[in-house]
């Protein structure tokens, strides 16, 4: 705690001078260290840390059964490494099979939406063997701002992979 300690001054009194006392007061700051201590645990455990956010993202039932959709209205996107997309339009031809980034295949996916009927358009994602975990997130994010609202992830077949090297 603080405690006041009482020196007397040495000095010699002259006549008709009171005799005067000085107080020397030493303030002991230990326990304000504890209390600041004790503060700053109290706000650590009492602080809600940051919630991790998730993606919503809806699955069909397993039911094994393959979903009809237009050629017309079909675009594949096949997300590669180091934020690279392969894509293509209807069915899988040699010819049709090109590669991109991820801002031109907003551009791309507009275009086709456009085109297209609400109802018969229709996007499948692809990941590939060198796809990473984020460039699938992107190709997600971006049917989010796209406002996309069908599109499926599927595997990736053996041609598709063929023609991605």
């Amino acid at each position: 705690m603080a405690d006041i300690s009482s020196g007397e001054s040495h000095k010699k009194q002259t006549a008709g001078t009171p005799k005067t006392k000085k107080l020397s007061t030493r303030v002991d700051l230990t326990p304000m260290v504890d209390l600041g201590f004790l503060l700053i645990t109290f706000f650590i455990f009492t602080t809600t840390m940051s919630q991790p956010t998730t993606m919503r993202l809806v699955l069909p039932d397993d039911t094994g059964e393959a979903m009809p959709t237009k050629e017309s209205g079909a675009l594949t996107l096949l997300p590669s490494s180091n934020g690279s997309v392969y894509f293509y339009e209807g069915a899988l031809e040699k010819g049709k099979f090109k590669v991109s980034n991820l801002e031109e295949i907003r551009n791309l996916i507009l275009i086709k939406k456009r085109r297209t009927s609400e109802k018969d358009f229709f996007v499948i994602i692809k990941p590939g063997n060198a796809c990473v975990y984020r460039d699938v997130v992107n190709v997600l994010d971006e049917m989010t701002i796209n406002d996309v609202k069908r599109y499926a992830i599927a595997d990736i077949s053996n041609e598709e992979e063929g023609l991605m090297k």
